[in-house]
């Protein structure tokens, strides 16, 4: 490891810390959904993140949207939410001379960390609308296409599928979110810290500590990290074994998947590995990246059968044994 190299790496665990710091403020325990979330910012992705309601997911975007400082914009998605309501329209204008025309207003989707809150709320047509913004980083009103801020996230919050009043997201759409971070209930001792601090007084301010450009030069650094060429095979043999009714896919698979995973996971896998590396303090992927990654991005990759319904086969399951099955380098 050079010496330019050492220093990139300390910097980045050092933020890190700090970072982590900041979260400590407002945030108890939830260790893995905080480094999830990290390793999705400096791999330049989006994040979904799912829960049941009051689980501070929203608190926790929030949060870290406060750490680096971004332009922040919360879409609160309900039933009655437009696309035009998060895109942007055109409005008639009259100027002092009498000429009239039309002036395009941006909506709260023209900012750097976008808080899609309860995106799972509102129908399909309005979730398309934030497709294009997503992938391609700009949004088509009235046939203009209109750049939106760069560093751009979208971190979306959801409530678990079955709950009432929630429709599911298209796999289309899905698959653009980078991971799918699971937070679930805080054990006791975490939970009675963040009933006694929240109920004593207000939680000190979060402190900005960097900037856009800091962000967009993490997410530089992050695609220089090396990958060994059998640590990269065995993430795309990761997401290859998820695809049913191919060769050499276990017998499982062909049971209890009706849809795999694409190239994106393989590309998620590999660069969140390279992300994960840099928090860890190393300035290479081990195999142990790719594990930890498995998960949030599978997750909503992976369509089950209804067989796998029907017996009570969760995708977490699916992706322990796929884990389990395949050889590690």
């Amino acid at each position: 490891m050079s010496v330019t190299e050492t220093n990139v790496v300390q910097q980045i665990q050092e933020a890190r810390e700090r970072i982590v710091g900041e979260l400590s403020k407002t945030i108890v325990g939830q260790h893995d959904v905080i480094e999830q979330l990290l390793i999705s910012l400096l791999a330049g992705g989006h994040c979904l993140i799912t829960g049941p309601p009051g689980l501070a997911k929203t608190l926790l975007v929030r949060s870290v949207a406060q750490v680096f400082h971004l332009q922040f914009s919360r879409i609160q998605f309900t039933p009655d939410l437009m696309p035009v309501d998060i895109v942007g329209t055109e409005i008639l204008e009259e100027s002092t001379d009498g000429h009239r025309s039309l002036t395009f207003v941006k909506g709260p989707v023209f900012a750097n960390v976008i808080l899609a809150d309860e995106i799972n709320r509102t129908p399909p047509k309005t979730q398309a609308a934030m497709l294009e913004a997503m992938q391609e980083h700009q949004v088509t009103a009235a046939g203009t296409r209109y750049e939106l801020p760069e560093p751009f996230f979208v971190l979306a919050t959801q409530n678990p599928i079955e709950m009432e009043g929630t429709y599911p997201l298209p796999e289309a759409q899905l698959d653009r979110f980078l991971f799918n971070v699971k937070i679930d209930y805080l054990p006791p001792e975490d939970e009675l810290s963040v009933v006694l601090r929240t109920t004593a007084s207000k939680p000190e301010p979060i402190n900005p500590l960097f900037s856009g450009e800091d962000v967009l030069q993490f997410q530089q650094t992050v695609r220089e990290v090396p990958i060994a060429t059998p640590i990269a095979e065995y993430a795309v043999k990761i997401a290859q074994t998820t695809r049913p009714n191919r060769a050499g896919t276990p017998e499982f698979v062909n049971e209890w998947v009706g849809w795999g995973a694409g190239t994106r996971a393989s590309q998620t896998l590999v660069l969140g590995a390279k992300a994960r590396a840099l928090l860890m303090g190393r300035a290479h992927v081990q195999t142990e990246d790719i594990v930890a990654l498995a998960h949030p991005t599978l997750r909503h990759r992976v369509l089950p059968t209804y067989k796998a319904e029907a017996e009570g086969v969760t995708i977490e399951q699916i992706i322990d044994k796929l884990l389990d099955t395949i050889p590690k380098p």
